[in-house]
């Protein structure tokens, strides 16, 4: 575990879950990775036990981050009226949640992007009087004209490229398609942003795309959701910007380091949500390569690790993999920081016992990501008209959420099928679905549960 001089800054603990046992001839190592912060804030709102108090800071100080809020202005925020209302009121629900010395900044989106305040391309320092002004500048918003996002994205990216924080992260709602710009305009665009800010995306109503909103939030390492009725955006936006002020440490990267001969099958967050960060590897030296996580507060997330290894005679024992969590030097130059690091090894038995088990943590979270996978392709079949192909996903969907006890998605999927046996998995799609409850299923689906104790 590291120390750091700077105080809220979170300590990091790294910890391996696997069965390490290969029978002669096994090759695929599996390994859940939990990574733990503690000392940095916040864990959604509630501290861990023994970790510091969140900071205060006096007259000239600040925390180092850096906010940009970007609000869907288009035509159809004025359908019903009262959504552009609501999106007012949570964003000044959010400017209200900045700690003081926050830089922040807000953006109207339609076809172009205009930052409304503090305007001029800067960034507002908050306090009393500029969340003051902010508010003023949102009562001022007006719905019209279309949607483009790579816009919004790239001004958003501009707006905190210009700030020396460690903290850059934007909150962007919507609330239809991204019908003003080419689909890849907008892949363009987060291609540009990957690795410069975090991002959480929202939805509100039902006339947007779920695919787009939860693309923005991954590729930009943030979190996504929807907010079917507009008057729960306050308080969601509100919780949004309580997590991001908890936020103490950016840019942490997963290094995963293998010896001659290992090839990586896959890297993946799985807990609070399934997230492939296969392709986003970045070389990082020999054998290296670096994984994005994100921005930290004090909060526990668990990876996934699947590795192949050279075939090896019994008795034999290696090591598959080292898994170190990096934090850049400072400014992004000098030498990184190596925070913590965990063993994955491989030993080879005869014993038939030890080589077929599976560990219970690799054995949750292949599950889980297997729920999010399902979830998925039987909503698109349930689209394309193949209700044969959507009722056995969708079954199998019921299977899985009930065996490892995530209650949440159980809920979710009572509303698009009718559930006759759990445990088999044997269910009914409904006849009518409400939109609003297949979009929140298909939002939510990479949302897991953490292994029972």
């Amino acid at each position: 575990m590291a120390n750091f001089s700077k105080s809220n800054v979170p300590q990091f603990s790294v910890e391996v879950y696997q069965n390490a046992f290969l029978p002669e001839g096994g090759r695929e190592v599996n390994a859940i990775v939990t990574v733990t912060s503690t000392g940095g804030g916040t864990t959604g709102g509630v501290p861990l036990a023994g970790s510091a108090p969140a900071p205060t800071y006096g007259p000239g100080q600040g925390p180092d981050a850096a906010v940009v809020l970007m609000v869907d202005c288009s035509g159809s925020m004025d359908y019903p009226p009262t959504k552009m209302r609501n999106a007012r009121d949570a964003t000044a629900a959010a400017i209200d949640a900045l700690r003081e010395g926050t830089r922040f900044a807000v953006v109207a989106g339609t076809h172009v992007a205009k930052d409304v305040y503090p305007g001029n391309g800067r960034l507002a320092v908050a306090d009393r009087q500029t969340k003051g002004q902010a508010k003023d500048a949102l009562r001022k918003l007006s719905a019209g004209g279309g949607t483009a996002i790579g816009t919004w994205l790239r001004l958003a990216d501009r707006l905190l490229g210009a700030a020396e924080v460690g903290i850059r992260h934007g909150i962007l709602l919507t609330d239809g398609r991204n019908e003003h710009e080419a689909p890849e305009d907008l892949r363009a665009a987060l291609d540009s942003c990957a690795g410069r800010f975090t991002c959480d995306a929202r939805g509100v109503g039902t006339d947007w795309e779920v695919k787009e909103v939860t693309g923005i939030a991954a590729a930009l390492l943030g979190t996504a959701d929807i907010v079917a009725d507009p008057a729960g955006l306050a308080a969601d936006f509100t919780r949004m910007m309580e997590n991001v002020m908890g936020k103490e440490v950016a840019d942490v990267a997963l290094r995963l380091w293998t010896p001659v001969g290992v090839e990586i099958r896959f890297v993946k967050q799985v807990a609070p949500t399934v997230a492939d960060l296969t392709g986003r590897r970045a070389e990082a030296g020999p054998r290296a390569g670096d994984y994005p996580t994100g921005s930290w507060g004090d909060e526990s997330r668990d990876y996934h690790v699947c590795v192949l290894v050279p075939e090896a005679g019994i008795g034999q024992e290696m090591l598959a993999a080292r898994v170190s969590l990096i934090l850049p030097g400072p400014s992004g130059a000098g030498a990184p920081q190596p925070l913590s690091q965990g063993l994955v090894r491989a030993v080879w038995t005869d014993d038939m016992v030890a080589s077929t088990s599976i560990n219970p943590q690799v054995a949750h979270y292949t599950g889980q990501a297997e729920l999010a996978q399902v979830i998925q392709q039987g909503l698109d079949a349930r689209k394309s008209g193949d209700f044969d192909g959507a009722t056995a996903k969708l079954g199998r969907a019921v299977q899985l959420a009930s065996a490892s006890g995530n209650q949440d998605t159980a809920r979710l999927l009572s509303k698009v099928v009718d559930v006759v046996d759990a445990a088999t998995g044997t269910v009914r799609l409904k006849a009518k679905v409400a939109e609003a409850d297949e979009m929140t299923l298909e939002t939510r689906s990479t949302k897991t549960v953490r292994v029972k104790k």
